[in-house]
């Protein structure tokens, strides 16, 4: 897989770390109680399709990218700076 970073071009997928979903998921409370908290660190929808997606490129420019890819083809369809990301 190739990522297309802003900055350098695109570059092999090796070049960069994979940091999670781009969309934060909403943290319980402290005092929520375990069922609340395994499922806010367990359970994750897992549709397929396009998903935005937080990479940094640690062996390139350092930057840090919001990369929109589809998770059942590993097609990237798009990478943008995360600063610059709406």
């Amino acid at each position: 897989m190739r990522i297309p970073c802003p900055i350098c071009g695109a570059r092999d997928r090796r070049e960069f770390y994979y940091q999670g979903a781009a969309v934060a998921l909403a943290r319980p409370a402290p005092d929520a109680g375990e069922a609340a908290w395994d499922d806010y660190l367990h359970l994750r929808e897992n549709s397929a399709g396009d998903l935005d997606e937080l990479w940094s490129h640690d062996a390139g420019c350092g930057a840090w990218l919001r990369v929109t890819r589809n998770v059942s083809s590993h097609e990237v369809k798009a990478a943008v700076l995360a600063r610059d990301a709406s």
